[in-house]
């Protein structure tokens, strides 16, 4: 009986045992299948919550499988962990780990399909919802049933203008629109550049009808434009009802509703006019669609929408072919010198020459001769233009900041059709209006009135990844009638108060103000006849301040007495070969900028140069194509910039030394100085010295040898100097030099041995040297700076530094050099 039993117990325990060992045996397989599981369902699960948060759904179901997946990988981990030793443990989490999979195996193929199948249930009924909403806004009332794959017979454009001269512009907006994959084009160009007309043509033109059909929408958005009105107005392109929207929001709601049921077909958008800060505008009418357009006239260049289509003024041939077509009459037409002359005021704007020739319109020979006289005496703007004006202020209108305002009226202050250089607009910024003097911030005005088209820049030399705010070779143009613009807005005051006195003097032709040596005698005699005496010639005080005179080649140096006294900037545009400050400079004692540039073809002489010595406040001089005379003391001098000016009397026959002179120099400029061989002696005693720039200087062939003694020197700029043949080894004892440049010096044939030494370099240009054929051993030495030092040069010049590979902290650039040429036209040999 015990055998029995005991038989029976031990047959238990081999039965049990047989059980742990199966069940141990199926542990691996089951832990597998449990981590395949997981590691699926995780990053789904994940997705469907970000689409879940995204569409502000329930959260409960997913939380439930969150659980789920939490406690198996919880089970997982500690399942993981078992080893050969825990043999026993393994049937039991075998167990939990199958049970575990059945359970959210189950939970998946229950709960959540009769979840989506709610789910689907509720999409359906939306969808069947917005559908009937749809089907009530399609309706339309008497007329007939919507078709829904294009509005027939339909365009939201005005009809066809008559234009001309736009077969170029409008063929290249023709093939951007008719392009895959735009989306938003934006057409930009000046007040009265005829931006709208070339929309509207576009919106007629065959090909695009042709792609678009009747879905061609043309919305004026304006300076202040609503959302909600503009939808309306595109509801009612379609013919439809026009409804009432809660919101901006449900505008646009119902306008995407609209558009995709219209959408089967292309869709062209112009939203014409659209003014600075409404982008944000514009990109709420943008719509995931395959073909759907939208085209924006603006005269602000929104570049966040791509590179926008610049709109030019008219060439001469197709200006006069606009100004006859809006001057047609039954009588015969003036002679056409008369009509190239009024053409050529108009400045090839479509919108001045509509102004203009509707004046003339049927008028009689002598009105037109009139009006040729007046244009050629005053500005288009003063000329019964008051249409013309008013559309040009509207861009002035788009300048918010006064700053910025008063910025481009300064660029009324240089004579027509010239380049400003960028320098002389920061030299005049920083002192007029406090901005840096580096340029930051002026050029951060500059980029801004590009972008609202009030002037373009040109750099006629510009290296792609400079960035050390070196802006000698940037200029400004401004539109003439931009300019007649400015100048307009100067004149608002009355002559006394202007804060700019803008005068023009040609031959001997004077304003009515003047009075001058020529009118003194009549003058002295009237006055003589009344107070029984001789009195000193009239003065006329001003309170400008700045002041800009522009005179021609014929100009007697006829200058009137003035009392400039708050005067801070002067500039002075000259033509003739001689040229005498004016009498009154000495009495401007606030005078802080004088920039004089002759325009002519020689080289002007300077006479009078010495009143400048009068004058404690004057900071920046700029001079521009004239011999320069020998030095004044300028003791508070501490900018001086030439541009294609002789030096040599300044220079060489000096009868004092330019340390004397200029003592707190801290920035020289000097650039296409081709008669400047060396600097002038004692140079190097202006340790106040921060900035040295040498330019196109093509017969330097050497700098001091004690510059070293310019201890603050930070900047030491030497490029396409093409004679420079040696730098001075004292160069390495510039402590402070942080940029050193010597592009293009091409007869430059090795560096200072110590200019390793250079602690504080940051930027070494050097491209061009090509007789540059090795480098001084001690540039390893830059190696030891802690700030990383940037290497310009070409090709040829980056193969020197191969030869020392362990600099750690040096980064070579070799960027591609772009050169314009286009600005030869305007220059001035």
């Amino acid at each position: 009986m015990a055998d029995a039993l005991s038989g029976a117990v031990m047959g238990e325990v081999v039965k049990k045992a047989l059980q742990t060992i199966k069940k141990g045996r199926e542990f691996g397989p089951t832990l597998e299948r449990n981590i395949e599981t997981l590691n699926n369902l995780a990053p789904l699960v994940k997705e469907i919550k970000v689409y879940n948060d995204f569409l502000d759904r329930p959260s409960e179901e997913i939380e439930r499988l969150e659980k789920h997946i939490r406690e198996g990988e919880e089970l997982v981990r500690k399942s993981k962990k078992l080893t050969l030793w825990n043999f026993l443990s393994f049937p039991g989490y075998q167990g939990k780990l199958k049970k575990k999979d059945e359970g959210l195996q189950r939970h998946l193929s229950v709960n959540v399909q009769l979840e989506n199948k709610k789910d689907l249930i509720k999409l359906v009924a939306k969808v069947d919802e917005i559908s009937k909403i749809f089907e009530i806004l399609m309706r339309k009332e008497n007329l007939g049933q919507f078709d829904g794959s294009q509005i027939r017979g339909l365009c939201g454009a005005p009809e066809e203008p008559q234009c001309m001269g736009v077969d170029e512009p409008l063929n290249k907006l023709k093939i951007q629109l008719l392009k895959d994959g735009v989306s938003v084009l934006v057409l930009t160009g000046l007040g009265g550049s005829g931006k709208s007309t070339l929309a509207k043509k576009l919106c007629w033109n065959p090909q695009i009808k042709g792609k678009f059909g009747g879905n061609i929408f043309f919305v004026t958005v304006s300076k202040t434009p609503n959302l909600k009105n503009i939808v309306q107005t595109l509801f009612e392109h379609c013919g439809l009802r026009v409804p009432e929207f809660q919101t901006d929001e449900d505008a646009i709601n119902r306008l995407g509703l609209l558009l995709r049921q219209v959408g089967r077909n292309p869709i062209l958008l112009v939203l014409d006019d659209v003014w600075p800060g409404s982008e944000g505008l514009v990109e709420r009418f943008k719509f995931q669609m395959p073909d759907y357009k939208i085209l924006v006239t603006s005269r602000v260049a929104f570049r966040r929408f791509g590179t926008p289509y610049q709109l030019d003024p008219l060439d001469h041939d197709h200006a006069v072919s606009l100004f006859l077509h809006f001057a047609q009459s039954n009588d015969k037409m003036p002679d056409k010198n008369l009509v190239h002359e009024i053409v050529k005021a108009c400045k090839g704007s479509p919108m001045a020459l509509q102004v203009i020739a509707g004046s003339l319109r049927k008028q009689p020979f002598v009105t037109w001769q009139k009006m040729k006289e007046r244009l050629k005496s005053q500005s288009i703007l003063e000329s019964n233009s008051t249409d013309l004006l008013c559309y040009l202020q509207q861009s002035l209108d788009m300048l918010e900041d006064i700053k910025e305002k008063e910025c481009f009226m300064d660029m009324g202050l240089f004579p027509e059709d010239q380049r400003i250089p960028v320098t002389v607009l920061i030299d005049m910024w920083a002192e007029l209006h406090g901005l840096d003097e580096d340029g930051t911030n002026a050029m951060a005005i500059v980029h801004d009135l590009i972008t609202r088209n009030l002037i373009s820049v040109i750099a006629t030399r510009k290296v792609a990844t400079e960035t050390d705010m070196y802006y000698n070779n940037h200029y400004v143009m401004m539109h003439d009638l931009l300019r007649e613009l400015a100048i307009h807005q100067s004149k608002g005051e009355s002559f006394e108060q202007r804060k700019r006195l803008i005068i023009d003097l040609n031959g001997d032709n004077r304003p009515d103000w003047w009075i001058g040596p020529n009118q003194q005698g009549i003058i002295s005699r009237v006055y003589s006849f009344i107070a029984g005496m001789f009195v000193k010639q009239k003065q006329l005080k001003v309170a400008a301040r700045i002041l800009s005179i522009s005179t021609d080649e014929s100009f007697s140096s006829d200058w009137c007495d003035m009392q400039p006294d708050e005067v801070e900037v002067l500039v002075l545009n000259l033509q003739s070969d001689q040229y005498s400050l004016p009498d009154f400079t000495d009495k401007m004692s606030k005078l802080k900028v004088l920039i004089v540039t002759n325009y002519g073809f020689h080289r002007s002489e300077l006479i009078k140069f010495e009143l400048l010595g009068f004058l404690s406040n004057l900071k920046r001089i700029r001079l521009e194509k004239v011999s320069v005379p020998c030095l004044s003391i300028l003791k508070n001098l501490q900018k001086l910039s030439l541009h294609m000016c002789n030096t040599r009397d300044a220079f060489e026959n000096y009868s004092i030394q330019i340390s004397d002179a200029m003592p707190n120099l801290v920035e020289l400029s000097i650039d296409y100085c081709n008669d400047l061989i060396k600097l002038p002696d004692g140079f190097s005693n202006i340790t106040t010295l921060k900035k040295i720039s040498i330019t196109n200087c093509h017969k330097l062939s050497a700098i001091p040898q004690d510059i070293e003694k310019l201890e603050n020197l930070e900047v030491l700029r030497l490029c396409s100097c093409s004679d420079l043949v040696e730098i001075s080894e004292s160069v390495s004892g510039l402590n402070k030099l942080r940029c050193f440049d010597i592009s293009d010096c091409v007869s430059l044939s090795k560096l200072p041995n110590d200019i390793g030494d250079l602690k504080k370099l940051e930027k070494f240009y050097m491209k061009g040297c090509s007789n540059l054929s090795e480098l001084p051993y001690s540039v390893i030495n830059l190696g030891n700076v802690k700030h990383e030092i940037h290497v310009i040069c070409d090709e040829e010049g980056a193969a020197l530094w191969e030869h020392f590979p362990n600099i750690p902290n040096l980064k070579i650039d070799m960027p591609k050099v772009e050169i314009n040429l286009n600005w030869l036209h305007g220059t001035r040999s």
